[in-house]
C-alpha cells in the first residue's frame, strides 16, 4: 500500500466534511465554542480565522474568543504571500472576499501584526501527531506563521477524525503545537 499524497489526503478529508450531517456539524461547532478560550489571557491578542462552510468552527467561536481576548485578528488575503490581518468585530463587520472567504471591512494591518498574538488558531484539513498540518495547498499560512512570536501557541482546529498518525511533510511546512478537536479538546502535538 502506498502512502497518500497531500492531494489524496485533501480529497479524502473534504469528502468526509461534505458528508457531515448538519446536526453533527452544529454539535461539533458548539463543542469548539465551549473549548475556544482555554488558556486565552484576558486582554490578549488572538489570531483566528473566519471559517468557511467546510471548516470546523463558527462565528460563535470567534465571538467566544472576543469575550475573553482584547483583540481577535483574522486573515485578509492579498496576492499569494503572507496574510494581512484585520480585527474581527462581529458578523456585521464581514464582507465577501476572494477565495470564497469572508473578511472584515475595517483597517488592515501588515503580515507582521501576527507577532502581537500569543495564540494563533490555524485552519487545516488535517494534522498529524507530530504537528504536521495539511492546508488547502496555497501556502498562505506557511508563509505567515514564520512571522509569529517564537512563544506563540500554534493551534490547528480539526475534527477528531482529522487528527491522524502521519501526513506527508514538505520542508516549508510549519508544525503546529496543538490540535483543538470537538471531542478531545486541546491535544498537544510533537514533543510536548
Amino acid at each position: 500500500m502506498h502512502a497518500r499524497t497531500k492531494d489524496e489526503w485533501r480529497q479524502l478529508v473534504l469528502s468526509g466534511r461534505r458528508a457531515l450531517t448538519p446536526e453533527l456539524r452544529t454539535a461539533e461547532d458548539r463543542a469548539l465554542v465551549a473549548l475556544a478560550t482555554q488558556g486565552i489571557a484576558g486582554g490578549s491578542t488572538v489570531c483566528a480565522y473566519v471559517p468557511t462552510a467546510l471548516e470546523p468552527g463558527s462565528l460563535d467561536f470567534l465571538d467566544a474568543l472576543r469575550r475573553v481576548a482584547g483583540r481577535v485578528l483574522v486573515p485578509v488575503t492579498r496576492d499569494p504571500g503572507p496574510l494581512h490581518w484585520s480585527e474581527f468585530t462581529g458578523a456585521d463587520g464581514l464582507a465577501d472576499a476572494s477565495y470564497g472567504l469572508r473578511e472584515p471591512t475595517g483597517p488592515v494591518w501588515e503580515p507582521d501584526e501576527i507577532r502581537s498574538a500569543g495564540t494563533i488558531f490555524v485552519p487545516a484539513l488535517a494534522v498529524d501527531r507530530r504537528g504536521v498540518r495539511l492546508g488547502r495547498g496555497a501556502g498562505f499560512y506557511d508563509r505567515t506563521l514564520g512571522l509569529a512570536a517564537s512563544d506563540a501557541r500554534l493551534i490547528t482546529v480539526v475534527r477528531d477524525e482529522e487528527l491522524v498518525s502521519e501526513l506527508p511533510e514538505d520542508p516549508h511546512d510549519v508544525r503546529m503545537g496543538w490540535a483543538l478537536t470537538p471531542g478531545s479538546g486541546l491535544v498537544p502535538l510533537g514533543d510536548r
